[in-house]
């Protein structure tokens, strides 16, 4: 049996769902296809969270998927105190002193996750295709096919590849993936703190990788450490009592005596650049078209704004009736990469920069972080980036 539509979205992961969200008005017929539901989100915290911007906090809200957040498990970062490896190397960044609101907003995935698939239940015009399991895909000249498991097929003007890092659609597409491993792991954990994080996050760049520590509701952070895999492999190793001890003299006691509240896990990290982002009749978004290193806290939104990008070329087609149209996805394309690009060269320059064990570079980066910060003009600049 072969059924169609206009568009179809492999991944109904934050950036998929988003996406399928935000053409819910653009009158074309959406398909997400997902392996499998996400759990519901209990009580115990999840480990993994990020830092959603005040832009992607706004596209959420837009499509009607933040309203459902519980709001009693997000955190407001009013202030970004970040340290590298000498004393006198400090950096500030505030809320306040740019006119803001929130730098950003610390959120566990699952709530978002969830949050978007309940906003998903009342979006009439996008059919929920799980679970499935995808075979194969063909590009043809007037629309794209997708071969499930269980022998049916989904005929679509342009298929979406949101399906992450390992991604089927772009491997089927033959889009070609550049991989930069560094060799590290990021090592996630959150934490009960025994001194308020006053809605505060931090970060210090140290000879062992970049340790992160993020404010959580309540007296709660949540921890993640970009470091060596050798390093990661020992953190992992440590009981709850040790890992908190260790965290904590790591971070200089700013947070006072940890107490873990949900265990530590790692995930590698690498820095992934694809040669287009999109084909004729196929598009990528998400971790599917580009992988950052986390130091920056910026891969969902980089993520979210692919979302917001692609749907707004497609809500704003005009007279052309063709969504899959080349020329059409080449917009979201043009639109994207400075961004994207800019991203990837500034996360890989500052992890090649401060993993450096060159004394001239040290005092170099350190030189650097005091002069950007004796720079208002250059801190609300770069401050203006991350919110987007």
């Amino acid at each position: 049996m072969t059924e169609s539509c206009d568009v179809a979205i492999v991944g109904a992961g934050l950036v998929g769902a988003s996406l399928a969200l935000a053409l819910e008005r653009s009158g074309l017929s959406v398909a997400l296809i997902e392996t499998r539901a996400p759990a519901l989100p209990g009580e115990a915290w999840d480990n993994r969270v990020y830092a959603v911007s005040p832009g992607s906090t706004a596209f959420l809200t837009d499509v009607g998927a933040w309203q459902d957040v519980d709001a009693r498990r997000v955190a407001r970062v009013e202030t970004m105190r970040i340290f590298g490896d000498a004393p006198s190397s400090r950096l500030e960044f505030s809320a306040y002193d740019a006119g803001l609101s929130a730098l950003a907003f610390i959120v566990e995935n699952g709530r978002v996750q969830s949050a978007l698939w309940q906003s998903l239940a009342r979006a009439p015009h996008v059919r929920l295709i799980c679970p499935a399991t995808c075979e194969a895909l063909q590009q043809h000249t007037d629309y794209t096919e997708i071969a499930f498991a269980d022998g049916a097929r989904l005929r679509a003007q342009l298929v979406v590849g949101a399906d992450g890092a390992q991604s089927w659609v772009r491997e089927q597409a033959g889009i070609k993936v550049i991989t930069h491993d560094y060799a590290q792991c990021g090592v996630v954990a959150n934490f009960n703190c025994s001194l308020l994080h006053q809605d505060t996050a931090y970060q210090w760049f140290r000879t062992n990788g970049v340790l992160a520590l993020l404010p959580l509701p309540g007296d709660r952070v949540s921890l993640v450490w970009s470091t060596s895999e050798a390093h990661a492999q020992a953190l992992l190793a440590l009981d709850a009592v040790a890992l908190g001890q260790c965290v904590s003299e790591a971070s200089g006691g700013a947070l006072g005596a940890l107490e873990v509240i949900a265990p530590a896990v790692s995930f590698p990290l690498r820095l992934q650049r694809v040669e287009q982002f999109v084909t004729p009749r196929l598009a990528l978004v998400g971790d599917a078209a580009h992988n950052v290193h986390p130091l920056a806290g910026q891969g969902v939104n980089l993520g979210f704004r692919d979302a917001r990008q692609l749907a707004a070329v497609l809500c704003g087609r005009g007279a052309q009736n063709d969504c899959g149209d080349y020329n059409l996805l080449r917009r979201y394309e043009r639109a994207r990469k400075e961004d994207v690009l800019s991203m990837q060269l500034a996360t890989d320059g500052l992890q090649k920069l401060f993993a450096s064990q060159s004394v001239w570079l040290s005092r170099m980066r350190n030189l650097g972080l005091r002069i950007v910060e004796s720079q208002p003009l250059i801190k609300n600049l770069l401050v203006k980036h991350a919110v987007a």
